[in-house]
């Protein structure tokens, strides 16, 4: 079994994030998604989300193509949930470029282009947010 991995904040959930995820599922057979904690997001990237992690995981989790959701609680983990998990390809959309290719000591790294026309920043700047 080939088994996928992706990062992400999947805050107010779109198409875009639709198409990520079915197309990194489309990388193999199990896709795994760390979703960014409500800690991480403030803490690291700050940002606040929307919907709560619960709610985000739910959400994720009800997505046909996610095969299991797990926490991401810091920028360093990668390496080990890519060990952890015995993942085959990490993928990211190509927003990242270039900026996980560390991972290549450890499995494929895959930058998958994004939905151009969708973002959640642009949801929240039309929405007055």
């Amino acid at each position: 079994m080939k088994k996928v991995i992706t990062y992400g904040t999947f805050d107010l959930l779109h198409y875009g994030h639709i198409n990520l995820l079915r197309r990194a599922k489309e990388q193999g057979d199990y896709l795994i998604v760390a979703l960014s904690t409500d800690e991480f997001n403030w803490n690291q990237k700050q940002k606040k989300c929307y919907f709560s992690y619960e709610e985000r995981k739910m959400l994720l989790e009800a997505i046909r193509y996610v095969d299991l959701v797990i926490p991401e609680e810091n920028w360093e983990q990668k390496i080990s949930d890519v060990q952890e998990f015995k993942v085959d390809t990490f993928v990211m959309g190509n927003d990242w470029e270039g900026k996980f290719d560390f991972l290549k000591d450890y499995c494929q790294v895959v930058y998958l282009p994004r939905t151009p026309e969708i973002s959640t920043t642009q949801i929240k700047k039309d929405l007055g947010k």
